[in-house]
């Protein structure tokens, strides 16, 4: 029986993140996934549906603005299974890299479906059923999470699907529901409406992506209305059923009830961990209500040696955090220095069009903890880079410290706002001000004028409005 330093169990962004980093820091280090490198994120997640989301930003420019850039066309063709197969390829590209990552550091990858036998071992059964088991000081689980389905939605992969048989299906449904307004609700409304798909969001709370902050939301269905996108919020499905020819869902709101039908209805309400069928129960190991596993500042779980990084522990289910995560964790466990993370000051990156980013409090938040707050804007219809782009929609909130300045967040929805994040939360974690963000000599023209633009209307000293 093989035994390991580190064995971890799923290589997504959380899981081979971890790997590289426990092999370079000297640990003998395994890797287990029953289905691919790269994970969700890499193969079916977040990096393919950019690579869509790029030929929708192109799709809607020759639709609905080609006038506007100087171009026409008499008979324009879209071809959307080319847009999917580029997706693919530049999916297949990250996770070969993955691989390479994986044997450049010696890490031994393990294919197959893994759980444990003991506190200390691990067994693994491959496709063809045959099982082997490993031993291992340090076990970290960094097993994902699944879309949450109610049970009575009835999956079928056709006419009822979740962001899986979304991202992979090479023909737009000829009219579709979104049910869900997060980030993968947002994001393929985006991507299909860019190709002229008549759609409706339904989201059960009363707005937008619900938990940015509220001007954000205001500001994105202001921008959705204008792209011809139906949103209904503060809506609860009642039922949603599948035919041979679509699907018809009935939601209800304060006026009463909606009845809706469409070829296709895409469910995205959330994420549940990936915590069951792992004999975690059976370890002793602690879960939460919702089968997230409950871990400290270290990563480790109630049971030494047990770790968990990513998604399954229900923290913030986002790609970077779980990278985050698995360096920490490697580095806890080699005892070298390291730092605690602080998950709500974690950046948030939403790829709709507008974009949208943001990391720490909103103002209410901050007014309700009782914090004294000043707040700067700017929009980008008053950035010069922003007019050159032809993309002008939005702007940059910072909210900051009245007294010293230092910044408790930042808000943005405009043209690659999601770019314009590491300078503020770098400057955050560096307890930089306002004054001094304002200070920084920032190159025009650049979408980052923005950023210095609202640091300086923190400071009660507006310069470009």
């Amino acid at each position: 029986m093989e035994n390991y330093d580190v064995v971890i169990i799923g290589a997504g962004p959380a899981g081979y993140v971890c790997a590289v980093r426990s092999a370079q820091l000297g640990l003998k280090t395994a890797i287990i996934d029953k289905q691919w490198l790269g994970g969700v994120c890499l193969n079916v997640g977040c990096v393919p549906s950019k690579a869509l989301l790029r030929n929708a930003e192109i799709a809607h420019i020759l639709r609905e603005r080609g006038r506007e850039f100087g171009f026409s066309f008499d008979n324009l063709t879209l071809d959307y299974e080319v847009a999917v197969k580029r997706s693919r390829q530049a999916s297949d590209r990250l996770t070969k890299g993955v691989g390479f990552l994986m044997k450049k550091n010696n890490v031994a990858v393990l294919m197959g479906s893994a759980k444990f036998a003991a506190r200390d071992t691990i067994s693994i059964t491959d496709t063809d059923g045959k099982t082997i088991e490993i031993k291992s000081k340090n076990i970290i689980i960094a097993t994902g999470a699944q879309t949450m389905v109610p049970p009575a939605w009835k999956v079928d992969g056709k006419h009822i699907i979740t962001y899986l048989e979304a991202i992979l299906q090479t023909k737009l449904p000829e009219s579709a529901i979104i049910i869900g307004a997060g980030a993968i609700g947002v994001e393929f409304a985006t991507i299909w409406n860019s190709y002229g798909v008549p759609m409706t969001i339904v989201e059960m709370l009363p707005r937008l992506l619900p938990l940015e902050d509220d001007e954000v939301s205001t500001e994105l269905a202001r921008a959705f209305a204008k792209r011809k996108i139906t949103t209904l919020v503060g809506h609860k499905v009642d039922s949603l059923e599948a035919s041979e020819t679509g699907v018809t869902l009935q939601a209800s709101g304060d006026k009463g009830v909606v009845s809706l039908k469409a070829a296709q209805a895409l469910v995205a309400i959330g994420f549940r961990p990936n915590s069951h069928e792992l004999g975690l129960v059976e370890q002793g190991v602690k879960l939460t209500d919702k089968g997230a596993i409950e871990i400290d500042e270290r990563m480790s779980t109630n049971i030494p040696g047990t770790w968990a990084i990513g998604d399954v522990t229900g923290k913030l289910m986002l790609a970077h955090v779980g990278s985050a995560q698995g360096i920490v964790c490697a580095e806890n466990i080699a005892g070298v220095e390291t730092v605690q993370l602080n998950y709500e000051m974690m950046p948030r990156a939403t790829y709709c069009q507008p974009q949208v980013a943001s990391f720490g409090l909103t103002e209410n938040q901050a007014k309700e903890r009782g914090m004294e707050i000043k707040v700067g804007k700017f929009p980008f219809q008053a950035n010069g880079k922003a007019l050159g782009l032809g993309d002008y929609a939005g702007w940059v909130k910072i909210i900051a410290d009245a007294k010293y300045g230092e910044i408790l967040g930042a808000h943005m929805i405009g043209p690659e706002v999601t770019e314009l994040l590491p300078e503020l939360t770098s400057a955050q974690m560096m307890e930089l001000t306002t004054s001094e963000i304002a200070r920084n000599v920032h190159a025009h023209p650049t979408l980052s004028e923005a950023l210095m633009e609202a640091a300086h209307a923190a400071e009660g000293h507006s310069i470009n409005i």
